[in-house]
């Protein structure tokens, strides 16, 4: 089993908050040839591994005076919570937070992310700089694809 986290995007009003129906919905992306399809048609990504770590180099565009939009991409959303787990695995974002995500992936530089991040002593840095760099690219692709369309983006994190 991997570890990761899985987005899809679909439209906000088909989304029901019940974390039953999330976790089937959400489950049914473990299907490898539909997910692969949904990832072609630009509904569907996922971030194996280094999510957390990609979210602390986004982090890194943290100021206390600007936006939060560096929390979107990764771990932002309306948790949808169950009460026999102590970890949520599903988050929501609504059609405006899916176009703020993408307005950051749009204008966050990589590079400056980047060194930013890596003088924060609490990342383990020895990762791969060109595996961060395409979840990046895979993640401003996914947002920029889906922000125009209108739709929310549901997450799950599979452990």
């Amino acid at each position: 089993m991997s570890i990761e986290m899985q987005l899809r995007a679909m439209p906000e009003s088909e989304i029901r908050e019940d974390w039953n129906w999330l976790e089937q919905f959400m489950g049914e992306a473990g299907d490898f040839d539909r997910f692969q399809a949904e990832r072609r048609a630009g509904i569907a990504e996922a971030v194996e591994y280094h999510f957390q770590a990609l979210h602390e180099v986004y982090r890194a565009a943290y100021s206390p005076q600007g936006p939060y939009d560096w929390e979107l991409p990764v771990l932002g959303g309306r948790p949808v919570y169950h009460a026999a787990y102590s970890q949520t695995p599903f988050l929501i974002l609504d059609p405006t937070k899916v176009r703020g995500a993408a307005d950051f992936l749009t204008a966050a530089s990589f590079e400056t992310l980047w060194v930013a991040a890596k003088s924060k002593p609490a990342f383990n840095w020895a990762e791969d700089k060109d595996s961060f760099l395409a979840h990046h690219a895979d993640l401003r692709a996914f947002y920029s694809r889906v922000a125009p369309t209108g739709q929310a983006v549901v997450k799950a994190f599979w452990y």
